[in-house]
Parts: C-alpha cells; structure tokens; sequence
C-alpha cells in the first residue's frame, strides 16, 4: 500500500468508524511495550508548567492587533522553556508581529500532555477571546499512548470544524516524526517513524478537509540540525529546546501569515520543486509529511474540488522565516496600564500537566 493510500485509508476510518491500520504483530508489540517503558523513564515525567506566554507583542506598532491563539500539546505549550520568550508561542507572535507590521495579542491554551481529543476543551476557552488564527501543534501523545489513529483524526476534524464555524482560520502543524527522538531505541524508533508519519499525512488530509491549512513539522528536530550548534531538544531529549521552538515557528510562521493575508519575503517561496502545485490530497499529504516545513492547502480556485484521483490540493514548500528577538511585549498585567487591556486573554493562567 502506498503512503497516500495508507493515510487516506486512515483518514477515511475517522470518517465512517474504523480502527485504522494495524502495524504490528503480537510477539513485536511486546517487544515495544517494553522499550516504551524504557524510553519512558529516560525521558522523565512531566512536573513543571512552562512559562505564560500571554500577552500583546510587537507593543508600538500601528493598526489593529491581530489575535493569536495556539493549542495543542506540550511542544506547543512550550514545556522545558525556562522564560515565556522561549516558548513556540512567543516566538510565533513575534515573527508574526514583525511580518504583519501589527501587534499580536497572544493567547495560549495548550496544555502539557494533550491528546487531540483535550482540542474540544482548549476550543471552549480560546472562542471567548474570538481568535483570528488559531496555530495548533497535536498528535505525538496520541501516538505514544496508542490512541486509535480514527479517534484521533476524528477529534482533529472536528476541532478545525468548529473553530472555522467560529470564524477563526486555522493552520495545524502535523504530528514531529517521533523516530528523530534519542530515548527512543530500535525498533521502538522505527515503528514510532512509521506510526507518526502516517498519522501526520492522515492528519493533514482531515484538516484539509475539516477547512484548515496543514504544515508539516516531520523532522525539523531530527539530523537537518545535527551541525547546528545549539542542540534542537531539551535537557530530557525528548520535547524541544527554545532553539527547537524557534524552529517550529518558523516553519509555521509563513501559513499562518498566509491565513490572515499577510505575505512574507515579497512572497518569496522556496524555489519551485516537481511535485508542488494541484494535485491529489492524499498524495499532497503523504509527500509533506516527509518533506518539513510544507504547506497542503486547499487548491486555489478548486476548493476542495475533486480530480480524477479525488480531492485535489495544494502542495507548497514554502521558505522558513527568521523570527526577530523577543522584544516590545506587554504581558497581561502590564497592559492593563497600557491602553491593551481590552486586546489581551485572559482564560489561560498556566497549562497544567496531567
């Protein structure tokens, strides 16, 4: 079976009631029941809550503030940050301040932990500052703690659903390829490769379909930064690093600024490759999901129109945006002196672990 048709069997599950794809036999799956269990206590329990990142950057700038929310798990909570400016929301804000020319009212309901189907809850809080773009980061606790591949689209698809009934758009940055994780040893680390990838092609075929744009993360963490200096995970080499979130939002930060219609670099995308343009979602999806920092999107001028292989879409390589330093923020307690009281979140006090 080939990649695309594996996710759109995956995808296609969530929609009428399968399990999904199974990868593993009996004798196997003890094996990695077994180095999960290992790997697990490499990688430590959660305790900490990283950093509020709540707040109005790019302070100073003129025009209407744009609003912010991003939801999901802990890579989008920005667990291990020692200081709100190292999180993936913070430095989404700002590059998304410094691109727009606007400030950014930040909002962040991502908890440590998160499945997709904690999306529903995170949704209730976030509709009542009524975001404009909504950046979400889910899927790899669905894949380490099992969850049926069906359930986790399906919670996905309805999440985009009922955020774009809401008004707000929606870029969802699929599920890292876990196979780049150190803790994880062979052959946990291959079937981890095997089970994210797919789920992040069956994931940007729901969101698409559910209304939303899709950016693969695959392995923005993995060897491309092996001759980076600073070390892309952190301390327990499992959830990023502030050089690893700067890096996430960057490759996310030209679609989310595509969404609300702001163009990035002139334009300027990556040179052209053979496989971008319209063509077959699942083919679009499967091809992003090993290529990061790609956007599928709905093809432009087709919708979600259908072709001779199904639903047709956009595939994009776009160029990742440098992100300014961290500069010009007013929290929400400083705000409320400021004259941006009125702009700022106030539902998200800190994410709690589970």
């Amino acid at each position: 079976m080939s990649k695309a048709a594996a996710a759109r069997r995956l995808a296609t599950a969530a929609v009428v009631g399968g399990g999904g794809l199974g990868l593993v036999g009996g004798s196997l799956y003890g094996v990695l029941t077994a180095q999960a269990k290992l790997a697990r206590r490499k990688i430590g329990n959660v305790k900490d809550k990283p950093p509020d990142p709540d707040g109005v950057y790019g302070v100073g700038l003129p025009g209407p503030a744009l609003r912010l929310a991003v939801l999901g798990d802990s890579a989008a909570a920005g667990y291990g940050a020692h200081t709100p400016d190292e999180t993936f929301g913070a430095f989404l804000a700002t590059g998304l301040a410094d691109v727009a020319q606007r400030p950014v009212v930040l909002s962040s309901f991502a908890r440590v932990g998160a499945q997709t189907s904690a999306l529903a809850g995170q949704i209730r809080e976030a509709l009542t500052d009524q975001p404009e773009v909504c950046a979400i980061i889910v899927g790899a606790n669905d894949v380490t703690h099992r969850v049926r591949p069906a359930d986790s689209l399906r919670a996905l698809g309805e999440a985009v659903t009922t955020l774009r009934a809401s008004g707000s758009l929606v870029v969802v940055g699929t599920c890292p390829d876990l196979g780049t994780v150190r803790p994880i040893a062979p052959p946990l680390r291959q079937v981890a490769r095997r089970w994210s990838r797919r789920l992040a092609a069956a994931q940007a075929i729901t969101v698409i379909e559910s209304g939303g744009s899709a950016v693969s993360l695959a392995t923005i963490l993995g060897s491309e930064f092996a001759a980076v200096a600073s070390d892309m995970f952190g301390p327990d080499q499992f959830h990023p690093s502030p050089a690893g979130y700067r890096a996430c939002a960057s490759a996310m930060l030209p679609s989310v600024a595509a969404a609300v219609d702001v163009v990035v670099d002139g334009g300027r995308d990556e040179p052209r490759r053979g496989d971008e343009g319209v063509q077959s979602l699942a083919q679009a999806a499967a091809l992003a999901a090993d290529s990061a920092g790609t956007e599928v999107s709905q093809a432009e001028g087709v919708g979600i129109g259908r072709g001779r292989r199904g639903r047709l879409a956009m595939l994009r390589h776009r160029s990742r945006q440098a992100i300014p330093p961290v500069v010009g923020v007013e929290t929400e307690f400083d705000a409320r002196d400021t004259g941006f009281a009125d702009d700022v979140p106030t539902a998200c006090g800190g994410c709690d672990p589970p």
